[in-house]
């Protein structure tokens, strides 16, 4: 039932013209640190930043988010684009 709800709510988003899209790969990238540094510094399993990485997560974790920006010592904002 979860996996159709958050389906449903894609479909919504996606017809309002609202995208949220996570970009850790450009950041890291940019910065030259590899998906496995970062889960060495934020104590989160290398397939949770893999996911997080190639943007394939339906429901943000505040506390995986919250790790990744102490790590990466940016803000939220550096780590999640959103358009209308």
């Amino acid at each position: 039932m979860a996996g159709f709800l958050n389906c449903v709510v894609r479909y919504i988003l996606k017809g309002s013209g609202i995208v949220i899209k996570l970009t850790i790969d450009k950041y890291i990238d940019s910065r030259e640190i590899t998906r496995y540094e970062l889960s060495k510094r934020t104590g989160i399993r290398f397939q949770i930043i893999d996911n997080y990485y190639k943007n394939k997560v339906v429901r943000y974790d505040s506390d995986i988010l919250n790790r990744i920006c102490i790590a990466l010592e940016c803000d939220i904002s550096d780590l999640i684009e959103y358009k209308k």
